[in-house]
């Protein structure tokens, strides 16, 4: 489990082909002494385990899976990552559950400078809309983000300057893919109103039913 809050922004070191998937190793930097082999680490947005150390490097093993499901296939030497360790049960907890498991790839359609702020606007495909929420919470390759604005397949974040400098969203531009995750708890709720609500109808008769 993570928080999407970013530790470093990191480089990756080499890209090399496996059976069934590929070799990722990252340059860490000043969080390598705290990261052992077997550790959950989020590179950009995507569970990983580191499965070697060397010095500062760290190698995580990616399978056929994960790169159907995320942007981790497009990242060569020198593509920078947004990296988070797994959250310890005794830290504080600044941002949302972030899983690590990528819902959809999302596309930057329009970035914006608001002032000292940004706007940046992603298209995503149908099968996520329903864990959209107004307010809500979303990771965007990896990053705790609150949706500012909702249009159908459409939405919009507000990055303020500490975010947009510490992260790789600095380094985005239109058109660019992103890794989607959505919030837990909104796609836990989803799916059980799905379940109790097969034709996804609410109805005052369906309420007074449920006990409300």
């Amino acid at each position: 489990m993570f928080t999407g809050i970013i530790e470093a922004v990191c480089r990756v070191q080499a890209v090399s082909a496996a059976k069934g998937g590929l070799k990722l190793a990252v340059e860490i930097g000043k969080i390598a002494p705290e990261v052992k082999i077997g550790d959950s680490i989020a590179v950009n947005g995507v569970c990983l385990t580191a499965s070697a150390i060397k010095q500062n490097i760290v190698e995580f093993d990616v399978s056929g899976e994960s790169l159907s499901k995320t942007t981790l296939e497009k990242l060569k030497t020198g593509s920078h990552v947004n990296i988070e360790r797994a959250m310890r049960a005794d830290a504080r907890f600044g941002g949302h559950f972030v899983q690590g498991h990528i819902d959809v790839i999302g596309k930057i359609t329009k970035i914006q400078k608001e002032g000292d702020f940004w706007r940046f606007n992603f298209s995503v495909s149908d099968e996520i809309k329903g864990g959209l929420v107004a307010k809500g919470s979303i990771a965007i390759d990896g990053v705790s983000l609150t949706l500012a604005g909702i249009d159908k397949n459409n939405f919009s974040v507000a990055i303020i300057p500490a975010t947009f400098e510490n992260t790789i969203f600095k380094n985005y531009k239109v058109g660019d893919s992103v890794n989607i995750e959505t919030d837990i708890l909104c796609r836990i709720i989803q799916r059980q109103l799905e379940n109790m609500l097969p034709n996804k109808t609410m109805t005052i008769d369906k309420l007074k039913e449920m006990g409300f």
